[in-house]
């Protein structure tokens, strides 16, 4: 990649069109990944200069390409493959495929060359939205600095040309080495015939659950089960509380034992408890913590820090080491990397294991829960309901605000009696309750979490009064 130059003469006006260049490369070009609406900011043309890019700054010489259920996927897919191999690059199409199918692919194809990954989604993004999400050899994911250097590659039109001998493209449907590597987180001869509700969302889940459902005993009631990307019930995005009716009330209509859906590009998996309860993300995290635990006595576990009481006292218990990571999934699959940690969890049901290339899986966490459920200790309910009374939390509550770093600094100040952590945004703690504010990484607000020590008062009154200083 060359340095931009401008000349002696004229320097101000090519200095301009550079900057206007750049400005437009990079519209869609967030902190993790590619996400923009189309066509204005994303496009087939451009998504093929993006595949150039990939291939110019990461040197990929074989990659994995699958797409979402959005109807623009496929043709960007198509982009993505038309610009890797007229640059050289072998590509190995999965087709319609969940975003965890990619990056198993590129981890479990390494030892035949792969050393990249492309997934063409915008997850709970807007239908009017598309993206990308990058991986590079053995599925570790490419860092924002590599994203930004693309996007300059862009602007400068220097991207690598045309190779005289295309790369190869290879088609490569057959998902059983995938649903295999699922299968060895449980023991499905000791699975009990659950009967479970699967909320796919019109998304990419059904049809992994399609093949599951044959190697497992549960019976399955499904929601919304063909994917759709005309998204006849909305876009998926289960963290939304008004999107959770609908499983809900399957779950006490059928008496189901679990209740389950995925967003639309099936990496992240929510839980409902046999009384249609919807499961806070948190509560999830230590439980699977601890029964990762279970099968890696003494291991590292990832937790991020927006809540954190629960986790660290469970993963405690449990003989664990507790590790804080930064949100969002490039920190996390770095520390996880780093510590050589079994299991990591955000509360937004992000689920990340080590033997998955330290990638989240919308499935493994939802595998694991029935597994737990099938030694019958106890429904959900119970497995979860001490922990929830002894750390009631106030949900992740977003706020637009006019300067999101002045009201950062004023709660600093306002808090500066409190023990004081910067690991992501502002971590206050006290004795009996702590909270943190952060800004989010791919949205224009401030996010934030409050937790009590066994204390819903305290709780609401804190609650209240965070509310009406952040504004």
């Amino acid at each position: 990649m060359r340095v931009f130059e401008a000349p002696a003469n004229g320097a101000g006006l090519y200095l301009a069109i550079w900057e206007m260049k750049m400005k437009k490369a990079s519209a869609c070009f967030k902190a993790y990944d590619i996400r923009g609406r189309l066509p204005d900011e994303l496009n087939p043309e451009l998504a093929e200069k993006i595949a150039r890019a990939f291939a110019a700054i990461c040197g990929v010489k074989k990659v994995v390409v699958g797409h979402d259920i959005r109807l623009s996927s496929p043709d960007l897919a198509e982009a993505v493959i038309t610009g890797l191999r007229r640059v050289g690059v072998e590509v190995v199409f999965l087709g319609l495929c969940a975003t965890e199918e990619v990056y198993h692919a590129t981890f479990h194809l390494q030892n035949q060359g792969v050393d990249g990954g492309v997934m063409v989604t915008a997850s709970h993004n807007p239908a009017d939205y598309n993206g990308m999400k990058f991986v590079i050899a053995g599925a570790a994911p490419l860092s924002g600095d590599r994203l930004h250097e693309m996007a300059g590659l862009i602007a400068s039109d220097d991207l690598l040309k045309d190779q005289i001998t295309p790369g190869v493209r290879a088609d490569y449907p057959d998902k059983s080495a995938y649903i295999q590597h699922l299968l060895a987180y449980v023991e499905p001869a000791r699975l009990k015939p659950l009967k479970i509700v699967v909320n796919a969302g019109n998304g990419c889940a059904g049809p992994i659950l399609d093949l599951l459902g044959e190697r497992l005993p549960f019976s399955f009631i499904h929601l919304n089960h063909q994917p759709d990307g005309r998204f006849p019930k909305g876009v998926p995005n289960p963290l939304l509380p008004e999107n959770r009716a609908e499983t809900a009330q399957a779950v006490r209509e059928s008496g189901a034992d679990l209740g389950l859906a995925w967003d639309g590009d099936a990496d992240r998996c929510f839980f409902w408890d046999e009384r249609g309860e919807f499961v806070e993300g948190y509560y999830m995290v230590g439980l699977l913590a601890v029964e990762m635990l279970r099968l890696s006595p003494g291991a590292t576990i990832l937790y991020d820090p927006r809540l954190t009481w629960n986790t660290e006292e469970l993963v405690a218990r449990a003989g664990g080491k507790a590790v804080a990571s930064k949100t969002g999934h490039v920190f996390i699959k770095e520390k996880m990397r780093e510590e050589r940690a079994v299991y990591g969890g955000e509360m937004s049901a992000h689920h990340y294991f080590r033997d998955f290339g330290f990638c989240d899986s919308g499935m493994i966490s939802w595998l694991l829960v029935a597994a737990l459920l099938s030694r019958g200790e106890a429904p959900l309910s119970q497995l979860l309901g001490e922990r929830m009374r002894a750390y009631p939390v106030s949900g992740e509550i977003n706020r637009t605000v006019a300067d999101a770093d002045a009201v950062l600094a004023a709660c600093r100040e306002r808090y500066a009696d409190g023990r004081q952590e910067f690991l992501d945004g502002l971590s206050v703690s006290y004795p009996t309750w702590r909270f943190n504010v952060r800004k989010s990484n791919t949205e224009p607000l401030l996010r934030l979490n409050i937790e009590t020590r066994g204390d819903a008062r305290l709780l609401r009154d804190k609650t209240e009064e965070l509310l009406s200083f952040i504004k």
